[in-house]
């Protein structure tokens, strides 16, 4: 994922507005004007490394100096550096938590990502891992790029990237072949449907609208199994890409990539990953007024 540099110092001074307010008072009262530091980001556990392009932009907008020593979805141990800054004193101290929440929020994302990925990896299964758009209010772009640094896929970044017709769609439309009808007869050619379907019978008539993905939306185990049985019954299975989603979990979510789906999405990469302990340290004092 690319933004130009001017858009993402945009979201970042945002994020760091909201929570400086009107000015760092403890800082203000504390640190004397004029003093310049070097400093140290740390993790403090092991993980995957995200948000380390973010934090150096961050950073350099302000007129930090930012030398990262890993890079985006590199492997990081306990107690290793991430990153050396140097700079103003009352800078480093006012941005710290607005830096290190995008930091740690990302690795913790990228750091399930990659952990999900490797359990379904080592069991000689070759289905995808996808988020969904269960993303924070206003992180969309960041927990989306931390999913694909951890090596899985976006799914959706916006509505506009793909026609996902849904329950309520279908509802409204009047029958699930009624939108799928609408939306080709509509759509632009560059745009694949998808189709989130609840019951077997929903999955044929999908696959026989010859839609580009078929949604599974909570459907069980065996649920998944009996539709991907009668799709191969009617020579039909391969002609869509198949997608579980609800209810996975990371501890269940080998045994749903393991019945016949070529996709597993879940929310719980963007709304439940643990954010991966990262601190930052001032090490130098280099000019004190």
């Amino acid at each position: 994922m690319f933004l130009p540099r001017k858009i993402l110092e945009d979201k970042l001074r945002t994020m760091l507005a909201e929570d400086i307010g009107q000015g760092d008072i403890t800082t203000a009262l504390i640190v004397p004007a004029e003093t310049t530091v070097e400093a140290e980001v740390i993790s403090k556990e092991s993980g995957i490394a995200a948000g380390i392009e973010e934090a150096k932009v961050l950073l350099e907008s302000l007129n930090i100096k930012a030398e990262p020593l890993v890079t985006d979805g590199a492997r990081v141990k306990s107690k290793q550096v991430l990153m050396k800054i140097s700079g103003d004193a009352r800078t480093i101290l006012s941005v710290e938590r607005t830096l290190l929440n995008v930091l740690s929020r990302m690795s913790g994302i990228a750091t399930m990502t990659r952990n999900l990925i490797g359990k379904i990896r080592n069991s000689g299964v070759k289905a995808r891992v996808a988020c969904t758009r269960k993303t924070a209010p206003g992180l969309l772009y960041f927990d989306k790029k931390a999913v694909q640094v951890g090596g899985g896929d976006t799914h959706r970044l916006h509505l506009d990237d793909m026609i996902l017709i849904k329950d309520n769609h279908i509802v409204v439309a009047g029958s699930l072949k009624e939108a799928v009808g609408k939306a080709k007869e509509n759509a632009s050619l560059s745009k694949k449907i998808e189709v989130e379907v609840t019951n077997i019978e929903d999955v044929l008539t999908a696959a026989e609208a010859d839609v580009d993905i078929i949604m599974l939306d909570n459907f069980s185990q065996r649920q998944i199994e009996k539709a991907v049985g009668l799709l191969k019954k009617k020579k039909l299975y391969g002609k869509a890409l198949l997608e579980a989603s609800g209810g996975i979990t990371a501890e269940n979510i080998l045994s749903f990539s393991s019945t016949g789906v070529d996709i597993v999405s879940l929310g719980a990469i963007t709304q439940s990953a643990k954010t991966l302990d990262i601190s930052l340290e001032i090490k130098r004092i280099k000019k004190q007024s």
